[in-house]
Parts: structure tokens; sequence; C-alpha cells
């Protein structure tokens, strides 16, 4: 259980070229927050750090891939009770980040998880908070446009495989 009643957070809604999903997977391990459950990639504001900062700092170190701070699209903010700290909050920005190639990633904390648009239903169930409110604000926000590909392309989704899961860099 936490310690502090507020925390400010940040999290990255990441789709690689194909239109699929780059979710974390969290490490099983006591001691963390939400130990293997399937989150976005992002953590805590540090200092005087904007949101964005935070998001393009927070994807830098977990997937040791750098995005510029223009490709990041901001989709909602996050204030909520938090469940792991009697009393306290959750406040957050969530962006997305599109057309990230996976080959070049190299995950730092937990692994990468590779979800197909139309699987996340099947992993909904162990996406943490936070995330689950992001990709609903995702999806919310996809119905309500011209049928287009998760990458943000028009045209057909791939659709040749499902969930996938790659090594662990950590």
């Amino acid at each position: 259980m936490r310690t502090s009643r507020h925390h400010e957070i940040t999290g990255a809604i990441i789709i690689d070229t194909l239109g699929r999903f780059l979710l974390q997977q969290r490490d099983d391990v006591s001691g963390i927050v939400h130990p293997g459950k399937i989150s976005l990639f992002g953590g805590h504001r540090e200092g005087h750090e904007t949101y964005l900062q935070c998001a393009v700092r927070e994807v830098h170190e977990e997937i040791s891939h750098y995005v510029s701070p223009d490709r990041f699209e901001y989709l909602i903010t996050y204030h909520n009770p938090d469940s792991d700290a009697e009393g306290g909050t959750v406040r957050g920005k969530i962006f997305i980040v599109r057309n990230v190639p996976v080959y070049s990633l190299r995950v730092t904390e937990g692994s990468l998880l590779i979800i197909e648009p139309d699987k996340l239903a099947a992993v909904e169930h162990n996406l943490t908070p936070f995330a689950r409110f992001a990709m609903k604000a995702f999806l919310d926000k996809q119905a309500t446009k011209p049928r287009q590909h998760a990458s943000g392309r028009t045209g057909k989704t791939d659709t040749t495989s499902g969930a996938s899961r790659t090594g662990r860099d950590h």
C-alpha cells in the first residue's frame, strides 16, 4: 500500500506500425503497484515536470526508444480515488503515441505485451484501473471517428495474430 495520499502519473497508449497496442505486463512481485497486471508505459511525475515531459521521459526509460514530444497526442485526464492508499487520489494525463516500431524496443520494466485491437477485450479483466480507463477512452474516441486503424491509418485492420508477449529485458 502506498504511503502518500496524492499521486500524479502519466501514461501512454503506444501503438505500433501495424496498429497493435504495446502494453506493459507488470512484474508479478511484491512491493510494486498492481503486480502481474497489464498497464500502460508511464509513471510518476518528478519535480516540476509537466505531464507531457513525464510521459516522454517515462516512455523513453521503459521502452528504450525516444519518442519526441510532438508525437504525443493528449487523450484524457484521469482523476480517481487511489485503491492502494486509503483516502488517496490519483491524477494523471493519458497520451497516445502512434507508429512506434516494435523491433526497436527494449523493455526495461516488466515485459512487452502486444495486443491486436480486436483482442483487447480478452485481457480487459487484467488491466490496471488506469489502463482500463485509458483504453475505454481511446476506444470511445475511435468510435466517434470514421473507421480507422488504431495506428491512425484508414482501411482494413490486420487481425492475423492475437496477443503475444516478447522477452523480458529487465
